[in-house]
């Protein structure tokens, strides 16, 4: 797999099974397979005229439950990474990984010099004295939560800037870092509702952090940056009150099928814990990811090869939590698999 090639390329993959492609059956992404369904006339809106985006950010305030002048808004979370690594400057960075694999990209784009740690099995290693810190959380690609709170006062010991990246936590029960905001002027957090409200192309970002940070990121951002499409999209979206609720439900019944769909094979060597979000991380054996990948072209199901993810290797792969019906496929074709091997 590429260095930094992520899922979800539907388009190359229905073309390689021959096959349309709504056909394909996409565990390799983990955007929330439930959609809200709104009505939105686009064409009601005014697009003559520049975006304004007060009512945006009255409703990601209301959602986050902070200040407005804690919020800046990106056209898109990859962006709100790319620009705080260019902002910042620190020129050092402590990524928590295996992660996203954006942050290691920016990180080496900005000449940061890049220090990785094990999450897995030397999450209490040193760090050094104000680095910038990366930790998601939920993690990717194996969706632990973590109670950050020991971590975090030994990185406000180290005179640490902090980045918590959230952009799953709304599958989950816990809690947002956004309450150690008071605690310490260093702490960024960053939020991404398209993973949750399935909106890939719905391209906002969310930066949240003191006042004074806030004001800096600001004064070196453009004042238009996100459409009014986008806009008006998240403030519909928001208000949905009940798709919340029902697509938290819903994943995480899905969660438990797919968890124990998958375990029962035999080339399944381990699910590396119990997952908090929408995707689980499992480790093969007997087989490695890229023959298994070829293996499932014939049912036309993709799922995310984790080679190119720091400290793991070519027998992990990552599937997301789809419907129950994407999910009885997904363990017929494993069956057909176990047969062969």
């Amino acid at each position: 797999m590429k260095k930094f090639e992520h899922g979800g390329d539907t388009k190359s993959f229905a073309k390689k099974a021959e096959c349309e492609e709504k056909e394909v059956i996409d565990l390799s992404s983990n955007i929330n397979f439930l959609k809200p369904k709104l009505d939105i006339d686009f064409n009601t809106l005014n697009i003559s005229s520049y975006p304004n985006y007060d009512k945006l950010y009255k409703a990601i305030s209301n959602h986050y439950k902070v200040m407005k002048s804690q919020i800046e808004l990106y056209n898109g979370g990859s962006s709100a990474i790319f620009k705080l690594f260019e902002n910042l400057n620190i020129k050092h960075c402590t990524i928590y990984s295996p992660a996203y694999l954006e942050y290691k990209k920016a990180a080496q784009n900005f000449g940061y010099k890049i220090d990785l740690i094990n999450r897995f099995k030397d999450i209490n290693k040193e760090v050094k004295k104000g680095s910038f810190v990366i930790f998601v959380n939920p993690s990717t690609p194996d969706a632990k939560c973590y109670d950050i709170k020991k971590l975090l006062n030994y990185w406000i010991k180290k005179e640490c800037i902090i980045l918590i990246d959230e952009s799953f936590l709304e599958f989950t029960d816990f809690e947002s870092a956004t309450k150690y905001l008071k605690e310490y002027n260093k702490l960024y957090i960053l939020k991404s509702m398209t993973k949750f409200y399935s909106s890939a192309g719905i391209r906002v970002g969310t930066i949240i952090s003191s006042k004074e940070n806030i004001k800096k990121l600001k004064e070196k951002e453009p004042m238009w940056k996100i459409s009014t499409f986008d806009m008006n999209y998240l403030i519909e979206v928001l208000k949905y009150k009940s798709f919340y609720k029902k697509a938290k439900k819903k994943n995480r019944e899905n969660l438990e099928l797919l968890y124990s769909t998958v375990k029962k094979h035999s080339f399944i060597k381990m699910i590396q814990h119990q997952s908090e979000a929408n995707y689980i991380l499992v480790k093969l054996q007997g087989i490695k990811v890229k023959e298994l990948q070829e293996k499932l072209i014939p049912y036309k199901i993709m799922i995310r090869d984790c080679s190119n993810f720091d400290f793991l290797e070519k027998y992990h792969i990552r599937i997301a939590v789809k419907s129950k019906k994407s999910i009885k496929l997904l363990d017929k074709a494993f069956k057909e698999i176990d047969k062969c091997i």
